[in-house]
């Protein structure tokens, strides 16, 4: 398990992929392509992550599987969910802590690829 520091530093450092895949392409684009040239991005720089995981449910003890899938997890320590909407809501947010709790992971970022400048469109969530 990464300590708070190598967190932040991983986090820092996948914001920083998203801002150029956000400066590349600008907003307007389909959440799949801003999904591919981000993981591209992580690709090129020798980051590990999988895309697509799925997600169970557990639910009274039993793992049911639901069809929840993770957008990106990267390093099995950040959970990235990629979105291309209006404005971020609240339920967006709930989202991702459940996602958060369900997987056992401590850090997520929530990154809006539709929002006209990327810092604007970016939440992080910490259990």
């Amino acid at each position: 398990m990464a300590t708070p520091q190598e967190r932040d530093a991983l986090t820092e450092k996948v914001i920083g992929f998203a801002i150029e895949v956000h400066r590349q392409l600008g907003p307007g684009l389909l959440e799949s392509a801003y999904e591919e040239c981000l993981c591209y991005e992580l690709k090129e720089h020798g980051v590990c992550f999988r895309r697509q995981v799925p997600l169970p449910v557990i639910y009274k003890g039993v793992r049911l599987d639901c069809g929840y899938r993770l957008d990106v997890l990267v390093e099995d320590e950040l959970i990235l969910e990629l979105k291309t909407v209006e404005r971020l809501m609240p339920v967006h947010e709930a989202q991702m802590l459940t996602y958060l709790k369900l997987r056992g992971v401590r850090t997520g970022l929530l990154l809006n690829f539709n929002a006209p400048v990327l810092k604007d469109g970016l939440r992080r969530i910490m259990l």
